[in-house]
């Protein structure tokens, strides 16, 4: 035992130095991809810029960054809610700003978490019920291809103006496609899992509660992933329409006034909010997929 104390002791400093590589390696790995998309957006900037210094472009109609987001007080008094142009003080046009990004995220939240339970439960029911199935499946199955913007008509017939026709255009363009990829995942469950399930005297709920909801759920989550830009163009249609005050009406705005500036201004805050939502959901989709490893849920 003796003799073995130093070999033991000498081990011991090793073990560090690598928890601190891996460490490194780890937080390396997350700066690389952050490195990589600003070194991105500096490139497409950077091009802008140079496109309009070299007089390449008509910064009345192609304004570049500097020209659009330095003037931020003017261009979010067209923010404020009830459409009427108010006062340019930074508190006005900040609170009237993070009220128009807040009123089609709502939209845009409250269609997806509907359309994703609705869509995900009738796809289990179609599957577990089988009268249900063929009574609905024809019917989901001709509907699914309509264009979302289609329904924007019917929505309006059926809603009205304001806050529920948004919502229900978020929640078509995700349900047709979420039912029909359910089905498809709950008929590519392993096999072999059920058959364990059933020889280990597992009931239909906890055989849908075991094996098939975490066999499904990552498939599903990018289903979701993919359709989230989808539905902040549908909602942004909607909202041009005048279904409600928000990020679309602006963009329309902007149109109708011939703003340039207004119009990438809007651009901008409707990418970054975008982009900060798909953030968002892979963050969720990380805490709620905590079973699989986090290369299997895409970057």
């Amino acid at each position: 035992m003796k003799a073995d104390l130093p070999t033991l002791f000498a081990r011991r400093p090793t073990v560090r130095p690598v928890t601190n590589g891996r460490r490194r390696s780890g937080l390396v790995r997350r700066l690389v991809p952050l490195g990589w998309g600003i070194a991105s957006l500096a490139c497409f900037v950077g091009a802008w810029e140079l496109a309009w210094a070299a007089g390449w472009v008509d910064p009345l109609l192609l304004p570049p960054p500097h020209i659009f987001l330095r003037n931020f007080a003017s261009q979010a008094q067209y923010f404020i809610p009830t459409d009427v142009i108010g006062e340019t003080s930074n508190a006005t046009a900040l609170k009237s700003l993070a009220m128009t990004i807040g009123a089609t995220t709502l939209r845009v939240l409250s269609g997806l978490v509907l359309g994703f339970v609705c869509s995900v439960a009738t796809g289990v029911a179609i599957r577990y019920f089988r009268l249900f199935g063929n009574l609905t499946l024809p019917t989901i199955t001709l509907l699914a291809p309509i264009s979302p913007i289609a329904w924007l008509p019917v929505a309006i017939f059926l809603f009205g103006i304001g806050n529920a026709p948004a919502v229900f255009m978020v929640f078509i363009s995700l349900f047709f496609v979420m039912t029909v990829s359910t089905i498809s995942q709950i008929d590519n469950v392993s096999r072999t899992h059920l058959n364990v399930a059933a020889v280990m005297g597992a009931t239909r709920a906890q055989t849908f509660r075991h094996v098939i909801l975490p066999a499904i759920l990552p498939s599903l989550f990018m289903v979701l992933r993919m359709n989230l830009f989808g539905a902040w163009m549908v909602v942004l249609v909607a909202e041009a329409t005048g279904v409600g005050s928000g990020l679309g009406q602006i963009v329309m705005l902007a149109r109708n006034t011939f703003n340039s500036s207004l119009s990438f201004f809007t651009m901008t805050l409707i990418g970054v909010t975008g982009f900060a939502f798909d953030v968002a959901l892979r963050i969720v989709q990380r805490k709620v997929l905590f079973w699989v490893p986090s290369n299997g849920l895409g970057k």
